[in-house]
């Protein structure tokens, strides 16, 4: 059975480098400007523990993420 949660790692990289470096994913969602939305998602995942337990937030940055793509459009 599946354990509930977000069990995903990152594979082992350098330290000082993933410091220095934003992450990808960081970067193109900050360019959306759904930052604040996907923040508040990333702590309710880590509060509960269960993106289940969190869709007020998923519904939040589903629909500002869906807003910024119809504008590019």
């Amino acid at each position: 059975m599946a354990r509930p949660g977000h069990a995903w790692n990152r594979p082992p990289s350098s330290l000082e480098e993933d410091e220095d470096e934003e992450d990808p994913v960081d970067a193109m969602i900050s360019r959306t400007g759904c930052a604040a939305q996907h923040r508040e998602l990333q702590e309710c995942m880590a509060a509960r523990q269960d993106w289940r337990r969190c869709q007020a937030q998923v519904r939040a940055f589903g629909e500002c993420m869906a807003r910024q793509q119809r504008a590019q459009e």
